[in-house]
């Protein structure tokens, strides 16, 4: 299960020391930390040990982890919370986001809507382009068959003798 945390910067070219720390909250609970990111990732000692990998991106604009083998006992509210530090020429300024993802885990999957609604596109776009091709087929072959009939006539044009030439048709070919 990936859990999503995204934390745009607006401008690229200003660099920005990132660190992220992702907690669990257990019910009537303080926060737990379970994964830090300073640099680099690493995972903290819990019940998510060895469950857990980086899905953040090289430029960290996303700061996501997947949860692997997940269990009931996954179930609940994770924070994801992202410091940068941005250092510029005369003065430094820091920001910190928190996201909280509430995460259900249930026994068997539910259904997904959207996977159902993209496979009837799919196939809707199947039936409809190979209509297309079809009738694009038939087109450029009616067009091809008309040129080649025109083709045809004006070569037989050119290959008729004159009428007027029908009389004299030249001297016979004896043996």
């Amino acid at each position: 299960m990936k859990l999503t945390c995204i934390s745009c910067m607006k401008r690229e070219e200003v660099s920005a020391e990132t660190r992220v720390d992702w907690y669990y909250i257990p019910p009537d609970e303080g926060p737990i930390p379970i994964y830090l990111f300073d640099g680099h990732p690493r995972e903290l000692e819990g019940p998510w040990q060895g469950r857990l990998v980086w899905n953040g991106s090289k430029d960290l604009q996303e700061l996501s982890i997947s949860i692997l083998n997940v269990t009931m006992n996954d179930t609940g509210t994770y924070n994801c919370v992202v410091f940068r530090q941005f250092e510029f020429d005369s003065y430094s300024h820091s920001v910190t986001k928190t996201l909280v993802i509430n995460l259900v885990v249930r026994e068997e999957a539910s259904d997904d809507t959207t996977a159902l609604y993209s496979e009837i596109m799919m196939y809707v776009l199947l039936v409809f382009l190979t209509c297309w091709l079809l009738v694009e087929m038939v087109y450029c072959y009616r067009k091809i068959s008309k040129s080649d009939e025109q083709a045809q006539d004006t070569a037989t044009n050119y290959l008729a003798i004159p009428s007027e030439n029908k009389d004299n048709l030249g001297v016979p070919v004896t043996e």
